[in-house]
């Protein structure tokens, strides 16, 4: 006699079987879940792979991250987790990522990339490595101050602690936001400064914004930088001198316009002062000035002198003369500063920041590069020389980017106002005045 089940519970028994059978995972993968977990990661990585690979140890920063979808793979996203700064990248339609900036130094990420299998089958990929602890570092500073105001000449000037011999890989690590559309580009001043210099001045009332994604630059062999820079300062009103040291004035621009034309005199036949379009450097009132040969020589001075503007490292300045009043507006007496009428000092010591454009005309001295903030000695195109890449920058609101200089539209502005004029520190040049 055989035993038979009610048919109600032979149908449960039966759907009990077949979900037994059909769903969940079997009971071998349920004993070993690690080895399901390994052969998951290894069917993904077939198609999304990540670089640097997961566990990786003292990855290159410089290298970045980059993520790909192939096998019939495609891409969707990527996010990047880490105590350090945020990471950005680039995404290459369905099948690539790459990081913008380079890795930081001794940091610790997890990458995160979502997509698609060959079937359309929604899949993630994961990584977590570590980035290299560097054995030597370079450090960067920047010249300009936390929320300063400048001239409408001021270059960023960028100096460096070691020799850096990758200027490449510096150079496009650096980036700028103005308010107003600029033009420009960096010149490598040897193997330690790097200065950023528009093509024509900056627009007046200008707000620039300065990062250097250095972490991670591999700026020597085994050197790398540890640490980001960031800036903002400000560009001031446009006051733009130009002395004539034959027709013994000086002509004041302020926001384009011809505000004063004020007599001076200038370095007399044995200690002319020097052509060349300079920049303010600094002043002060007074200034102690020392010169003329030892204590008690003829042509020996020790002298307090009043709203002192300082165009040169070698000692040349804008300031107050009351002693040689009479010779202003008709000869040149002076030990090569600039002479002006006390008032006039004055008035000009008041308007000075540093980077306002100083043009000296018509001397029998050339000009010294190096002598002061001397980049606007140099034409655009003998400026961009100097750049690494060999490329212009064009900045605005949204960031910068390099460009073919070939590609830019012609500069409509013209000196003085507007830039300096080509071969201005020979000696004997037209006068601009």
């Amino acid at each position: 006699m055989r035993w038979r089940l009610p048919a109600a519970a032979l149908a449960a028994a039966i759907c009990l079987l077949a979900t037994a059978c059909q769903g969940g995972k079997p009971t071998a993968v349920q004993l070993n879940p690690t080895s399901v977990a390994g052969k998951s990661a290894q069917v993904i990585s077939k198609y999304l792979a990540i670089s640097p690979a997961p566990g990786t140890r003292s990855a290159n920063p410089a290298s970045g991250i980059t993520v790909k979808a192939r096998n019939g793979g495609k891409l969707g996203g990527v996010r990047v987790h880490t105590g350090g700064d945020a990471v950005t990248g680039t995404l290459s339609g369905d099948k690539s990522w790459h990081s913008k900036w380079t890795l930081g130094v001794d940091e610790t990420y997890t990458v995160t990339a979502t997509g698609t299998d060959d079937k359309g089958h929604p899949i993630t990929a994961t990584s977590t490595f570590t980035t290299l602890t560097p054995d030597s570092a370079f450090h960067t500073q920047i010249f300009e101050a936390q929320g300063g105001t400048y001239g409408v000449g001021m270059p960023i000037m960028l100096t460096f602690d070691r020799a850096i011999t990758n200027k490449v890989a510096v150079e496009r690590s650096l980036q700028l936001k103005t308010s107003k559309p600029v033009v420009g580009a960096w010149y490598w001043d040897g193997d330690q400064a790097v200065y950023f210099r528009p093509r024509d001045y900056w627009p007046a009332y200008t707000t620039v914004s300065f990062t250097g994604h250095l972490n991670g630059v591999e700026g020597a062999p085994g050197t790398y930088g540890i640490h980001d820079l960031n800036q903002t300062f400000s560009i001031g009103q446009s006051v733009i001198a130009v002395a004539s040291t034959t027709a013994h004035h000086t002509l004041i621009y302020v926001d384009g316009q011809l505000k004063y034309n004020w007599p001076i005199s200038t370095g007399r036949t044995t200690m002319p002062t020097p052509d060349g379009t300079y920049l303010s450097v600094e002043k002060a009132n007074p200034v102690r000035m020392v010169g003329g040969g030892p204590k008690g020589s003829p042509g020996h001075y020790d002298e307090l002198v009043n709203y002192a503007v300082r165009f040169t490292y070698s000692g040349d300045y804008y300031h107050s003369a009351p002693w040689s009043v009479v010779n202003q507006g008709t000869s040149n007496v002076s030990h090569g500063c600039v002479n002006l009428p006390p008032f006039a000092a004055q008035t000009y010591y008041n308007m000075s920041i540093p980077g306002d454009p100083i043009t000296v005309t018509a001397s029998t001295a050339a000009g010294k590069w190096g002598d002061g903030w001397t980049q606007w000695f140099l034409s655009w195109s003998a400026y961009l020389k100097g750049s690494a890449t060999g490329q212009a920058v064009q900045a605005g609101p949204q960031g910068s980017t390099f460009v073919d200089p070939s590609s830019l539209p012609a500069s409509t502005a013209s000196a003085p106002l507007g830039t300096s004029a080509s071969g201005n520190y020979f000696a004997g040049t037209a006068n601009l005045g």
